[in-house]
């Protein structure tokens, strides 16, 4: 009775190591991913690239003149280009953050599954030397 609940224990506990726990960990990583795909919003960074910084617009005045033409010209050209620098700042942050969030997650992931071995490998290392 004792061989068979000592199999038992190490069946499960094999399971829980090598087949639960890294499901659950694929599924935290993939919640990371979403975060990090969401707290940047790339798509919406990428589809407003050129868009005026936080909407700031300056409207052109209704008859001609130069002078207030060419002023709201400008004005909105250095919006457009504030605008592209900081979003372009904020693309290359949230892709250096989701390549962080994927080489944390692969190496949680693979530590995880070589954790037995290297214990393993440390408690024979102790008694042989």
């Amino acid at each position: 009775m004792e061989t068979s609940q000592r199999q038992n224990i190490i069946s499960e506990w094999l399971s829980w190591q090598f087949y639960e726990m890294p499901k659950f960990l694929f599924g935290v990583w993939k919640n990371y991913i979403v975060f990090a795909s969401n707290y940047f919003s790339l798509p919406i960074l990428l589809k407003s690239l050129f868009s005026p910084w936080r909407r700031y617009r300056w409207n052109y005045p209704k008859g001609f003149q130069v002078g207030e033409f060419l002023s709201t010209l400008i004005s909105n050209f250095f919006s457009r280009i504030m605008g592209f620098i900081m979003r372009i700042f904020l693309i290359i942050s949230g892709i250096i953050f989701q390549i962080f969030v994927l080489l944390a997650g692969l190496v949680i992931l693979l530590l995880w599954i070589f954790l037995p071995f290297t214990i393993l490998t440390g408690i024979l290392f102790a008694l042989i030397y």
